[in-house]
Order: structure tokens, then C-alpha cells, then sequence
């Protein structure tokens, strides 16, 4: 006897969102590996980085100029003997300055002892070993103190980081050539239904290429994951079965298609088999209401032992817009979890709307715009679009623009939340 469908679990989006970023939370990255410096870009740090010295490790002067005691310049045009010049890089310890004399000294060298201030070389005028000085400074002025950006021993960048290009930089500064990183996380993407084909299959006018499968595998690429695509899966209940309990086996499982409320649409009822705890069926959004939220114990699934007793998974809509917006909404952040980051909020900016905008309540809505313009002047404007099956509308948009559920009517020039796509 087949096992009976959860209950219908329909949950506004705060609450939804709410649900995932409580377990992701929870996550456990599958493991470590130790990569060099120059490929670790986009990989998330499974240690900290601290300063193995003052930084910077002397007083860095930040402009070409002269090296003084800033006392010396309380009246002006004063005139300063110089005793040299001091370049950046290797040299003798560092000089001793007395009252009434000066350093040349160029950007990023050291400040010598008993000198505070640089002066801009564009306030000098230098005749043999004699300056004349026509601006005064106040004390540290054009001095970085030593330690003044981190001190020794100090944390520089926190495990649980994405590494970017100031990260790495960081990194090479504190003589780290390979750093130890989390394991990208496996993630297996299966999409459903008979009329799905592949990309490369003869195609008929009842039948659709498989989109979904790429689009997820490049936002999961870019948020950190691996993507393992399994072949696609038939309106069968027992080769579905075989899929899902094969996709269960890996890091995370991503299933488009077959959440819905149709006759052939058999994934909720595929893993209500598999004893699948689900935490929702569905969110108050548009587009992406179908989408379904739960795990699976490791033993139902048959999957060896790891270090996490249950396989999370999603159920994202078979539409390829309503894919990808409940990739970026829901299942982005359990990913970033397993892929070892550290919680990061959904963040929204806000722009001034550029046409009217009338929708019905109920909903909060995600829908494809232009987010245009700069400075005081950022406007974003509604794609025109056929609904959550339009591809190239998507592809046309550079954010979403976000209804909130209350709202029937938004005029034109009001603020409105915005979602940029990545």
C-alpha cells in the first residue's frame, strides 16, 4: 500500500525562509581539504588567518613628501635641513630625526623615529640640503602608525568565509601559500517528467528541453556546491524511487518538477515512501508556490554513513523561472551552509519604481525587472513577461523586484524592494 502524501504545509515566505535558514543553521559541511592559495578563489575558509606580524610592521608613510616633527611647522614658511631620502623596501634600520630637520621620503616607506607627519611633496620646494616647507601638519597626518590595520596575532579573516580577491590578498600577505578549505558539497539535481528531453534529444511539440538541470547547476557552482545531474526521471513512481533514493545519497538533493498538484506530479508521494520529514509544501509566492522543504534519514535512503544522519532536499517547481527564484530564496542558503559559510540574512536594496505596478494581495511576489541608473537616481522597471515559464524575460532582467503580499497597487516613483540575481 502506497504511503499516504504529507499535508498540505503552505507557509507565508518570512516563515518559509524562516524554516530553511533554522536547519541550515544546523548544517554540517562534509569535510576539509587543503588547496593553494592561487585556487582558492570562491572556496569557503575552514580556518582563520591571523597576522603573523604588525600590520604594517613600521610607521608607513602614505604620501611622497618629507618626514618631520610636526611641532616644527607651527609657523610658516619654515625652512628644514634634510638629512636624506628614505624609498620603500629593504635598507638600513631606521633613521633618528631631531628638531629642524627632515626626511625625503616616498609612499610606503618607513616614517624614521622622532618624525610624526609627512608633508606632501607638493607643499615643498628643496635647494641643495635645505626644504622650504609651506604647510603646516598635524601629528600621524600621512601616517599609517604601525599595527594600525591589525595587530600580531589578530584575526583577519573568520573560518566559515567565502574567499575573495581582499580575502587572498590577506592571505599572501601573511606568507600563506595553501589554505585549508571546506569540501565542495555534492549536490544532485533531478528534474521529472515525461515531456522533459535532453538538450541534445530530437525534439517534438509536445516535448521540452531540459533547462532546469543547467540552471541549477550553475547557481549551484556559483554558490559553492558541486553539481552531480542525474538522468532525467519519467512520471513512473518506481524509476523515480530508484532516482531520488540515488540523489539522497549525495551532499544535498534538488529535484525540479512533480511538486505541483496534478495527477502525474509523484514526488511528494516518492518520498512520503521514504519516510521524508517535510517542513513545508509550499510558500505564499509567486512564482514558485509549489516548492517543498524536508529531509530524509540516511538509513531510509540506504546511503552509506556520513557525518550527518539525514539528506536535506528541495522540491523546486518545474517552471524554469519559478527554479530559479526558489534557488536564490530557499535553497541558497542551506547550500552556503554545507558548502561551510558562516549565515548570511536575504538582503534587498531599494529603488525608485519607474511604472506602476497593480497585483493581486495574498502573495509576496518575486518578478523580473531592470534595476537601471546611478548616483540619486536608481530606478527599476518591471520586464514585460508570460509568467514563470519565460526564460527569455528572465534572461532580459537583472533583479527581481518584490511585491510584498498587501500591496494591490505601487505607484509610479515609490520605493520598492529589490533582489539583484547574481
Amino acid at each position: 500500500m502506497a504511503a499516504a502524501p504529507p499535508p498540505s504545509l503552505i507557509l507565508p515566505f518570512e516563515d518559509a525562509r524562516r524554516a530553511v535558514e533554522h536547519h541550515a543553521s544546523r548544517a554540517v559541511a562534509s569535510g576539509i581539504e587543503t588547496v593553494d592559495l592561487l585556487h582558492s578563489s570562491g572556496r569557503v575558509l575552514a580556518e582563520r588567518i591571523t597576522a603573523d606580524r604588525d600590520i604594517p610592521p613600521f610607521p608607513r608613510s602614505t604620501r611622497d613628501g618629507y618626514a618631520v616633527r610636526s611641532a616644527d611647522l607651527s609657523k610658516l614658511p619654515v625652512t628644514l635641513r634634510v638629512l636624506g631620502e628614505i624609498k620603500a623596501g629593504p635598507g638600513p634600520t631606521r633613521p633618528a630625526l631631531k628638531s629642524g630637520e627632515a626626511y625625503a621620503i616616498m609612499t610606503g616607506a618607513p616614517v624614521p623615529d622622532g618624525a610624526d607627519a609627512v608633508v606632501m611633496v607638493e607643499y615643498s620646494s628643496q635647494k641643495g640640503n635645505l626644504v622650504e616647507l609651506t604647510k603646516t601638519v598635524t601629528r600621524e597626518e600621512n601616517v599609517v602608525a604601525q599595527g594600525a590595520e591589525a595587530k600580531r596575532g589578530s584575526l583577519l579573516v573568520d573560518r566559515g568565509s567565502r574567499l575573495n580577491e581582499s580575502a587572498i590578498a590577506l592571505a599572501a600577505s601573511v606568507g600563506r601559500s595553501k589554505l585549508n578549505v571546506f569540501v565542495r558539497p555534492r549536490v544532485a539535481v533531478l528534474t521529472t517528467g515525461d515531456e522533459i528531453v535532453g538538450v541534445d534529444a530530437e525534439i517534438g511539440p509536445a516535448l521540452i528541453r531540459n533547462s532546469n538541470s543547467y540552471s541549477l547547476a550553475a547557481q549551484i557552482q556559483q554558490t559553492g556546491g558541486e553539481p552531480v545531474l542525474l538522468p532525467i526521471a519519467p512520471d513512473e513512481p518506481r524509476r523515480l524511487r530508484q532516482l531520488i533514493e540515488q540523489g539522497l545519497q549525495h551532499d544535498l538533493l534538488m529535484m525540479t518538477g512533480g511538486v505541483s498538484m496534478g495527477r502525474y506530479d509523484l514526488v511528494e508521494q516518492a518520498l512520503a515512501e521514504l519516510k521524508a520529514e517535510f517542513f513545508f509544501t509550499g510558500a505564499k509566492i509567486q512564482p514558485g508556490r509549489p516548492v517543498v522543504f524536508g529531509r530524509v534519514s540516511r538509513d531510509a535512503a540506504s546511503a552509506s554513513p556520513e557525518r550527518q544522519s539525514h539528506t536535506y532536499f528541495f522540491g523546486l517547481p518545474g517552471n524554469p523561472v519559478s527554479t530559479m527564484v526558489t534557488f536564490e530564496l530557499f535553497a541558497r542558503p542551506m547550500l552556503e551552509a554545507l558548502a561551510g559559510m558562516s549565515p548570511r540574512p536575504l538582503a534587498f536594496l531599494h529603488a525608485r519604481l519607474k511604472s506602476e505596478i497593480k497585483a493581486k494581495t495574498g502573495l509576496t511576489r518575486f518578478l523580473p525587472a531592470i534595476f537601471s541608473g546611478q548616483y540619486a537616481n536608481i530606478q527599476v522597471e518591471l520586464v514585460p513577461w508570460q509568467g514563470s515559464g519565460d526564460i527569455a524575460a528572465r534572461a532580459r532582467s537583472n533583479c527581481y523586484v518584490v511585491i510584498p503580499p498587501d500591496r494591490e497597487q505601487i505607484a509610479a516613483g515609490e520605493w520598492i524592494a529589490v533582489m539583484l540575481t547574481r
